[in-house]
């Protein structure tokens, strides 16, 4: 039973795949509490609540698992709108989506994905 569990555990740290995706918390106080649901691959995975701050903007990451390599389709639905991104893995596992308040009132969903890992200061 030992060695079961034992390679169950290497073959998750070595067999998983996943997408690291950094939410931007925003500093507009109009996004405050906008609701966003992710989806990967036409299946929802997760749903981030925006958090507004007037300071530097914070960031929330997750982890969204995939089963193979290549194209893979992320998207990002806010309110009525939906954003489709197409990301390539393993060439772009690192993604930070971004939110911003266009001047008339819309909001853009931006993101910028690259293979090694963002850093916060």
């Amino acid at each position: 039973m030992k060695k079961f569990l034992l390679l169950l555990i290497i073959f998750c740290i070595f067999g998983c795949k996943k997408f690291v995706v950094s939410f931007e918390q925003p500093t507009n106080m109009k996004l405050d509490n906008l609701k966003l649901e992710v989806l990967l691959d036409k299946k929802k995975v997760q749903e981030i609540n925006l958090k507004a701050t007037n300071a530097m903007p914070a960031y929330e990451t997750v982890a969204l698992s995939i089963s193979d390599e290549g194209k893979h389709q992320l998207q990002v639905k806010v309110r009525d709108t939906i954003f489709n991104y197409d990301i390539k893995y393993p060439e772009e596992k690192y993604i930070m989506v971004t939110a911003h308040l266009k001047e008339n009132g819309k909001i853009h969903i931006g993101i910028l994905k690259q293979a090694y890992k963002y850093r916060f200061h």
